[in-house]
């Protein structure tokens, strides 16, 4: 299978050298790499000019947005920039951060569990952070879930939900509505990959705000929102994120910010999300 992949990159010289080098030794080779210099301030297109000179599948797109943290949106945007430098011909197309470092095996394993099942239209392992030097799983989410910072979609999949929305919650209106469309959504517990950046080093309160209000874009009600906010706020271990994320969906609702999934598909979503609820806590 053809594998295209894009990593958008803002001051990631830090990481980017590591990162690239666990990619361009995979077991199984990507067709295309193709890194986005968001703004950056830093070496990190340097790194990558570099490492093009002996990395003829690697590339590198320079981005024109404002040099501003915004999680998200600006990801999304920078990402779309990649991608209109893609040959189209790929199979499976992934969205990668720059602070990460795969296992050799990454994109062959991949490769497996899509053409093991071809009705799974994303596939991904799990982030594993270093705390007192050991690397520990980044239990932010449940397991089935995939990470923003490693996503890969089927071509057909990535089709049908339309792409990644350029807002926060992005990373889960993908899943959910890959879901709506009749794929599978796959996780793989054995790919661990080391993430060098904890998810939200760098957030702001406007982020949390923002996360609120990506609850209401993916048409939540309210009841819903409340679970949500407080199981993402204890994950985090900072339960009074959950005020600032039920800040931030009023605020979508009394402005009445445009939603990232249509009428049909955030009622399944909602009916989706109440089941796994339940199943969860009664079996």
């Amino acid at each position: 299978m053809r594998f295209a992949i894009i990593i958008p990159a803002h001051n990631e010289a830090d990481f980017l050298p590591a990162m690239l080098q666990s990619l361009l030794h995979q077991s199984l080779p990507a067709s295309e790499i193709v890194v986005v210099d968001d703004h950056s301030s830093d070496h990190t297109a340097s790194i990558v000019e570099q490492l093009m000179r002996k990395a003829p599948n690697l590339k590198l797109v320079t981005a024109d947005s404002a040099p501003v943290h915004a999680p998200g949106g600006k990801i999304v945007k920078a990402f779309y920039q990649g991608y209109e430098h893609l040959k189209k011909d790929f199979e499976v197309i992934c969205k990668f951060d720059a602070d990460l470092i795969f296992p050799r095996e990454y994109l062959e394993t991949l490769m497996g569990h899509f053409q093991e099942n071809p009705k799974r239209g994303m596939v991904g392992g799990f982030c594993y952070v270093e705390k007192n030097g050991q690397w520990q799983l980044e239990n932010l989410t449940n397991p089935d879930h995939i990470r923003g910072a490693l996503k890969a979609y089927r071509k057909a999949c990535f089709e049908d939900i339309g792409g990644l929305r350029p807002s926060m919650g992005w990373d889960t209106a993908d899943e959910l509505l890959a879901q709506y469309h009749g794929w599978e959504v796959f996780t793989d517990e054995t790919l661990k990959v080391k993430h060098l950046r904890p998810t939200g080093a760098t957030y702001s309160k406007e982020a949390q705000l923002r996360q609120g209000e990506a609850f209401y874009k993916l048409r939540y009600d309210f009841p819903l929102t409340l679970l949500a906010s407080a199981k993402l706020a204890l994950n985090k271990k900072k339960p009074g994120f959950a005020i600032k994320y039920l800040q931030g969906y009023f605020r979508a609702r009394k402005k009445n910010l445009p939603y990232l999934v249509g009428e049909k598909e955030g009622a399944f979503l909602r009916r989706l999300r109440y089941r796994n609820i339940r199943q969860k806590f009664l079996g």
